[in-house]
């Protein structure tokens, strides 16, 4: 990449180096920025919609269902009697939507 941009800076047109480091921005913020903010709104959107009775997987890769809701944390229930306190933030999954889709 260095010695592209060396080339090109070498070439005495920096008009053309400017564009093409410009169009090289435009193409990383599309492929690159845009994705990741976009999936960043549907994850925050996603936990702020938790209720009770939801099945989720959380980061560590627990399985459980919501039983209590609070502001920045909920309590799972898991397979037995095991109830945990989890963050909002370590939800990566809802579970009921998946069970949905096989039923």
């Amino acid at each position: 990449m260095t010695n592209l941009t060396l080339l090109m800076a070498q070439g005495g047109d920096s008009g053309q180096f400017f564009l093409m480091l410009g169009l090289m921005a435009i193409v990383f913020y599309f492929f690159m920025i845009r994705p990741q903010m976009k999936k960043s709104k549907e994850e925050k959107k996603f936990r702020e919609e938790l209720k009770k009775g939801t099945r989720v997987v959380t980061i560590g890769g627990i399985h459980g269902k919501i039983s209590e809701v609070k502001e920045d944390t909920f309590v799972i229930d898991t397979e037995g009697s095991g109830r945990l306190r989890i963050n909002k933030s370590a939800v990566s999954l809802d579970m009921s939507k998946e069970l949905e889709k096989k039923a």
